[in-house]
């Protein structure tokens, strides 16, 4: 499997990375999952959401985030681990709103923060090139 996150040229519309270790906030329906599956039957994994999760960096770390409520915990986390998803923490309850990330930027001038809407239901393949490592 090809890493979604790598050192090389960076292509247009790009979004630079250094090689720090990272923290990433990933929304579980219409991002990981098809949008309110679970309520239907099933989760469904959407397209692209292994190759650029799993391929991630070891040192970098998974935080999935989901309005769903808590009571649905014990079965997101199962079908996260049935689908092969990595994760290190999730979020469970949060507002169905905007997520608002404020971050400060290092004193080299690093941006610390970004964020990226993607179309619901459309999964992460889109995502696949739109981050690249820059030594920075």
């Amino acid at each position: 499997m090809a890493t979604p996150i790598a050192a090389a040229a960076v292509p247009s519309g790009a979004i630079e990375l250094s090689p720090l270790p990272k923290t990433w906030l990933i929304d579980i329906d219409g991002t990981v999952f098809r949008h309110n599956g679970h309520l239907n039957g099933p989760d469904e994994l959407l397209p692209g959401v292994l190759e650029f999760i799993n391929g991630l960096p070891s040192a970098d770390l998974v935080v999935l985030m989901t309005a769903r409520p808590s009571g649905h915990e014990a079965a997101t986390r199962e079908a996260l681990r049935s689908h092969g998803v990595r994760f290190d923490r999730i979020l469970f309850g949060l507002p169905t709103g905007e997520r608002v990330l404020i971050n400060d930027a290092k004193p080299s001038g690093l941006a610390t923060a970004h964020a990226v809407n993607v179309q619901r239901d459309r999964g992460l393949r889109q995502l696949c090139s739109t981050f690249q490592i820059v030594d920075k």
